[in-house]
């Protein structure tokens, strides 16, 4: 892995950042947190009409085929710029449908790359725990139609959206998973709005006899859990670059700020504390930015990657929370007033930070692959007297 960005990947990079720059503004998040859809249609419409979700999509699709890395970029820019717009919420399944679905299925991204449909994806449930145990959302195969049980929560999206990739636990054999396509007004779904750190349109989601077709499910039995796992450390991974974009951002500004807030005839920046603050923010992001970008080129490069995922999550995790709370102290008092900016990427890097798994899940996954060993260490195990 080459950690230097190419000539490309820093021209579609920049031309990302110059498009959100000129399109999306502190006052259109604002907005859009008060508005009733969470997200801004002109602003998604936009974004679609200059091709940025067809980046790492196949030719088959309608997309570019670009290297995965490419979508970590876009994601740390949309991150910077805490866009309003449901990215992760459809990039994910997009890119899962795009790997394993049947070819019905992949027709539907052609909408998708249009800007015309919008996709979410549902993992956590009850507890909250972002781990396959925790899945228990039931499904059962009745004839040629899958039967829904369960619920979902922490949904990102799901009101904005028309189709729900859903991961399930198989009724006949519980340890199998499964991950089907829901359309979001299916009858016997219902849900309700969660009111985030974010603002962003989160949801719980209830399934009572949700009924599709069989032909909804992506892949099959034997490939589900894979399916499952592979969509899970997608979520995380892309999570994490959205962390380092917006941690980066709020270094750039209390950077701003310590250049020119003066304090005792100088300008804060020139007092040592300042500069050990900026310069753990930078080790922070820069460390954030570089696990996440090698986990997804693991990913697309078919070699091992969760714990390269795992690193990455836990990593931004609590070092991008550093960098925002940094922020917020350098900027002093006003730092934390809910009507300055800064407020807005405070909120979603704490929210964020809680999704896709918290630190302690992801250390957990570390820690089973460097000393979990059978009938020795079981990590997760509960001792016996």
């Amino acid at each position: 892995m080459n950690i230097l960005l190419d000539d490309q990947e820093v021209q579609i990079r920049e031309a990302a950042a110059e498009f959100l720059e000129g399109e999306c503004t502190p006052a259109l998040v604002r907005q859009v947190e008060t508005g009733a859809l969470k997200y801004s249609p002109e602003l998604w419409s936009k974004f679609a009409e200059n091709g940025w979700l067809q980046l790492c999509l196949s030719n088959k699709a309608g997309g570019e085929e670009l290297p995965l890395p490419y979508l970590g970029l876009l994601f740390e820019v949309a991150g910077y710029h805490i866009a309003p717009i449901p990215l992760h919420a459809t990039m994910v399944p997009s890119m899962i449908i795009d790997r394993y679905g049947s070819p019905e299925q992949v027709s539907i991204l052609h909408a998708v790359i249009a800007g015309e449909l919008i996709l979410s994806h549902a993992v956590a449930e009850q507890t909250g725990h972002w781990s396959t145990e925790a899945i228990a959302l039931q499904g059962r195969v009745e004839g040629s139609e899958l039967v829904l049980n369960g619920s979902k929560t922490f949904v990102g999206s799901f009101s904005a959206s028309q189709q729900c990739m859903v991961i399930y636990r198989e009724a006949n054999a519980p340890h199998s998973l499964g991950v089907v396509l829901v359309p979001t007004d299916a009858n016997g779904l219902s849900s309700e709005p969660l009111v985030s750190m974010a603002k962003d349109g989160e949801s719980n989601v209830q399934f009572k006899e949700v009924r599709v077709p069989l032909s909804a499910r992506i892949g099959n039995a034997q490939s589900g859990p894979l399916i499952a796992r592979e969509l899970m450390d997608l979520s995380s991974v892309l999570y994490a670059s959205m962390l380092a974009g917006a941690a980066r951002r709020t270094l750039d500004m209390a950077v701003i700020h310590a250049k020119q807030r003066e304090a005792f005839g100088q300008p804060i920046g020139a007092f040592q504390a300042i500069q050990h603050l900026c310069a753990n923010m930078v080790n922070a992001i820069d460390g954030t930015t570089m696990l996440s970008r090698e986990a997804l080129w693991r990913m697309q490069e078919n070699l091992p990657y969760q714990v390269n995922v795992a690193q990455a999550k836990s990593f931004g995790n609590e070092q991008c929370m550093m960098v925002v709370r940094s922020a917020q102290q350098i900027h002093g008092g006003m730092g934390f007033i809910r009507d300055f900016d800064l407020n807005l990427w405070y909120r979603r890097v704490g929210s964020w930070s809680l999704r896709g798994g918290t630190a302690a899940e992801h250390r957990r996954t570390i820690a089973a692959a460097l000393i979990d060993q059978p009938k020795k260490v079981r990590i997760g195990l509960v001792p016996t007297t």
